[in-house]
């Protein structure tokens, strides 16, 4: 891994009551990490995948972690993730963006969960990688930041997410 969850969490000004999810949660490193920020809140691991999600539950389960629900979900569709309107303090978005195939729907469906002045944090790859697929392309900060803006969400401010990846933090209006 390119990046430190750890090290990142810490940054997103996270609050123990927080409820968060974490879009496109692979296999749990984001996820499992935010539980102990928020003890008294909530984490949402979404995922398409039901291996991964899987993965992500024994590692709770074995960390005994009681406050992650793994969310079979498409965060490419409207409602896909299986959350309510207006129902999270903040989403997290790691390494999804530029494999979306429907960035506009994912981004939707991001906004339509996050409550008012909640904070959509973003991770992603600063340049192409021979770790990317030909299929998928880097998006750089000043595009990613655009689209954000464009689904009337205001920069916050950038954080320091290791020397491959960027990281934006955007509030909700």
């Amino acid at each position: 891994m390119f990046s430190n969850p750890v090290k990142n969490v810490k940054t997103f000004g996270l609050q123990e009551t927080d409820i968060v999810v974490d879009l496109g949660a692979g296999t749990g490193h984001y996820a499992t990490v935010m539980s102990f920020f928020v003890p008294r809140g909530k984490v949402y691991a979404v995922e398409i995948q039901k291996d991964f999600l899987n993965k992500i539950h024994s590692k709770a389960k074995d960390l005994n972690i009681l406050n992650l629900e793994c969310l079979l979900g498409d965060i490419e569709k409207k409602g896909g993730t299986k959350i309510k309107d207006k129902a999270v303090d903040a989403v997290l978005a790691s390494n999804v963006l530029f494999q979306a195939r429907d960035k506009d729907a994912f981004l939707d469906e991001a906004k339509r969960i996050l409550k008012p002045k909640g904070k959509f944090i973003l991770i992603d790859w600063h340049h192409q990688s021979s770790i990317l697929s030909k299929n998928h392309k880097a998006i750089p900060k000043s595009k990613a930041r655009e689209m954000l803006e464009e689904k009337g969400l205001i920069w916050y401010r950038d954080i320091d997410v290791g020397e491959h990846h960027y990281g934006i933090i955007l509030k909700n209006q």
